[in-house]
């Protein structure tokens, strides 16, 4: 087994899409139009197969995963750069570019290369080599 794809819920549809394929090097599919269910999406490829689905429906309510307040549930996804060097790199890239690095590249106690950032509706995403 493997996991296919992630579901996540969206404001700003484009603004997602052109900040995985920007940074995490994500290749979207056409966007999908239900104008009966008021319904849109993207699904993202990843190298190795897995793929992130971002859905917008503007009815769906707002559920933040605040980095400083987690709560039960889906709390982030980890994407896997490759190198030490490529986690620095894109890190301080995402930091010029405005985005918010909440962990800044360090060895983690379970081994793991890593650093934390937000995307720009404040899902964390983990950076690892």
């Amino acid at each position: 087994m493997k996991i296919e794809h992630l579901a996540v819920w969206v404001e700003n549809l484009e603004e997602m899409r052109h900040f995985y394929e920007t940074y995490f090097e994500a290749k979207a599919s056409e966007k999908y139009h239900n104008p009966e269910k008021n319904f849109e999406s993207y699904f993202l490829a990843f190298a190795g197969g897995c793929r992130l689905e971002l859905m917008r429906k503007p009815e769906i309510g707002d559920r933040r995963n605040e980095f400083s307040d987690q709560q039960k549930g889906l709390v982030h996804f980890a994407m896997a750069a490759g190198s030490r060097t490529r986690v620095d790199e894109l890190t301080l890239r995402l930091e010029r570019d405005g985005f918010s690095v909440v962990g800044l590249p360090r060895v983690t106690g379970d081994g793991y290369y890593e650093s934390v950032v937000l995307d720009p509706e404040g899902n964390i995403v983990e950076i690892t080599a």
